[in-house]
């Protein structure tokens, strides 16, 4: 059966539901002061996005949120002032590795601006320890890598999904090495393959412990040199722009604001790629660089792109733990250090701080279980002993091939006088990556026209209830290329999108004063703090029943509050700014993991809750949020081209 969930507070108004079978059946669409029935069609991952989406050309008009909202087509004004709006052929949000392997692509056949957030290099890939899996090594075998994914992903996964990533990495990690990446060899003058948990072969491409950063070195040099493309740096996607062309969605470019000269520019596209990363700043604590707010997911969503899974937060189980650290860092970390998963795939044991090995105690993979087994159990020994972290040693394998593998990892502990290679790594677990996303099909397809995704913002279906470690390029990569001749072709077939002038355009808070601002600022920092507080909390690594719905509460009062704030001083709901744009995505992408917890009731993978403790067969479903009216109450929930005039 169906099981569909209130969204709570009515500040977003959309159905969150288990989906089961192939059927038309009837759903609850719950606002705060309504019940309606709704008709819609059941989605599966490659079937119902990918090839439904291809065949009927988006035609999602049995959706409720369509078929009930009827309104009359709403033009994107394309001219801001002068020199403002920008024409390109594709417009990539995001220069991780999958914006810039798609870009690289779609250069030969159109003009590509690449839109990121701050540096070019400031991408969660830059920060990826590890590697990129993929079946490299004649032992083992792409059904191997799928049992392992789909094993680690609680049984979640997308068969189909998985076999196209696991056949086609291969080929995608030899492209990388065409272009210039430089990865490990051993002494056979082979790739050198790591083995890290979950993983049953030695499959893990790497370049030391600095892996994304070698990838984005090399992708970021190629497409410097490709004279289709241009990067805007330091420009801050505000909100996707949107038109109704009867009961679908179209997407035609995205507003910005350029951080440094602090002016809007607005792009202009035949086809828009959302890469823009996850949302581990929701919690206090994240391997995150900090761009990563969930931007890319809160604009799809206000865009009314379906979005799936995001209960399934993972927490990495070893992030440097700098109150275990002999010497403090002068000032708190904006990101927590990465302590990468490959370092217990070359041996290291975990301790508690009475030096009892623990991990046997929990699984008989020990230290190499997968990344939410090894969190939950780090997490019951800190609260059992009241610990504020546990111990990861890797000081028994030979020094020279502790610095040989880990050179980054032993800087960096070094600096604080621990040696990596005699003394054990103080960990905490800490945020690591959004397993749920914008759900896309098997060539990164949405539910909007003109809209592809890739990277962390997508939930594909590879990764299930929890991400198999080193997947996550590979998946990028995958999906970066797959959404390439889909897009080359609704280019072909698009022209620029010119709407009538409106009255609407996205303004800068210049007409309050400096004061008013600094209080606004003041204000949403401490706002920010509050929340990520709230999702630890109440929404971390064990959750219940009434500690979710004590934080849907909390967040909603927390919401109301700021953005009563904002209004009584003068904002206006069309006025953008860096601090306030983050903030209301992270309310969005904080709502959207709380109401899609609450959904779940089971524990399956990275969402563990006590009142279901245990993993229910008829609940081996994705959890789809479907948008059920664009009439939202708050700030956070409405695209800025839609709020009131």
């Amino acid at each position: 059966m169906t099981t569909v969930l209130a969204a709570g507070s009515g500040t977003l108004h959309y159905s969150v539901t288990i989906y089961k079978g192939q059927n038309l059946r009837r759903n609850s669409c719950v606002s705060v002061t309504a019940f309606k029935r709704c008709m819609q069609k059941d989605l599966s991952w490659s079937h119902g996005v990918s090839k439904s989406l291809k065949t009927q050309r988006y035609n999602f008009s049995c959706y409720p949120f369509y078929a009930s909202w009827k309104p009359s087509r709403t033009a994107v004004n394309s001219c801001l002032e002068d020199g403002s709006t920008k024409f390109f052929d594709f417009v990539v949000i995001g220069s991780g590795v999958a914006g810039l392997r798609y870009a690289l692509e779609v250069a030969k056949h159109g003009s590509v601006a690449v839109i990121t957030k701050a540096e070019p290099h400031e991408s969660n890939t830059n920060y990826a320890q590890g590697g990129v899996s993929a079946v490299l090594c004649p032992s083992d075998s792409v059904e191997s890598h799928m049992r392992d994914t789909i094993v680690a992903g609680a049984y979640l996964c997308d068969e189909e999904t998985v076999r196209v990533v696991c056949t086609e990495g291969p080929d995608r990690i030899r492209e990388l090495i065409a272009m210039g990446a430089s990865f490990d060899h051993g002494e056979d003058g082979n790739l050198h393959l790591a083995r890290e948990g979950g993983h049953s072969h030695h499959r893990i491409v790497h370049a030391a412990d600095m892996t994304g950063k070698e990838i984005e070195r090399a992708l970021l040099e190629a497409v410097v040199n490709d004279p289709n493309i241009s990067m805007f740096q330091h420009h801050f996607a505000v909100d996707l722009l949107t038109s109704q062309d009867g009961s679908e969605t179209v997407c035609h470019g995205v507003d910005t604001l350029n951080t440094e000269t602090l002016e809007v520019v607005r792009f202009i596209s035949k086809v828009t790629l959302l890469a823009s990363g996850g949302a581990g700043h929701i919690y206090p604590t994240t391997t995150n660089p900090p761009v990563a707010t969930g931007d890319g997911i809160a604009m799809a969503h206000r865009a009314e792109a379906v979005i799936s899974n995001m209960e399934f937060v993972q927490f990495h189980p070893t992030a440097l733990a700098d109150e275990g650290l002999p010497i403090k860092p002068e000032k708190s970390r904006e990101n927590a250090f990465l302590i990468t998963e490959a370092v217990r795939g070359d041996g290291g044991i975990l301790y508690n701080l009475a030096k009892e090995r623990f991990m046997p105690l929990y699984d008989e993979r020990e230290e190499l279980a997968p990344r939410d087994v090894v969190a939950r159990s780090i997490d019951d020994q800190l609260k059992k002993r009241n610990e504020k972290y546990v111990l990861l040693d890797i000081s028994h394998k030979p020094r020279e091939q502790i610095l040989a593998h880990f050179p980054n990892i032993a800087a960096e502990c070094l600096k604080y006088g621990l040696d990596i290679t005699s003394q054990p790594i103080p960990v905490v677990p800490a945020a690591h990556y959004m397993c749920g996303g914008v759900r896309a099909g098997l060539q990164g397809e949405t539910n909007v026209r003109g809209l592809y995704v890739a990277g962390e913002v997508a939930c594909t279906g590879l990764h299930g209830a929890n991400r198999l470690a080193s997947n996550s390029l590979l998946e990028a990569l995958v999906f970066a290329r797959r959404a390439v001749q889909p897009s080359i072709d609704h280019m072909s077939q698009s022209g620029f999108y010119i709407g009538p002038s409106s009255r609407w355009a996205p303004v800068m808070p210049s007409s309050l004063r400096s004061s008013i601002m600094d209080d606004i600022l003041n204000v949403t920092k401490q706002v920010r703090k509050d929340l990520q507080s709230i999702m630890w909390e109440y929404v971390g690594i064990v959750r219940s029943t009434t500690r979710l719905e004590s934080a849907e509460e909390k967040i909603h009062e927390l919401e109301t509050r700021w953005e009563k704030f904002l209004f009584q001083r003068g904002w206006e709901p069309t006025m953008v700014a860096l601090e306030a744009c983050e903030m209301r995505n992270l309310f969005c992408c904080a709502k959207l993991v709380v109401s899609s917890a609450l959904a779940r009731h089971e524990s399956r993978g990275l969402h563990y809750t006590i009142d279901f403790p245990h993993v229910e067969e008829s609940m081996r479903l994705p959890t789809i949020i479907l948008p059920c009216s664009t009439v939202n109450t708050t700030w956070s929930s409405r695209q800025l081209h839609r709020q009131p005039v």
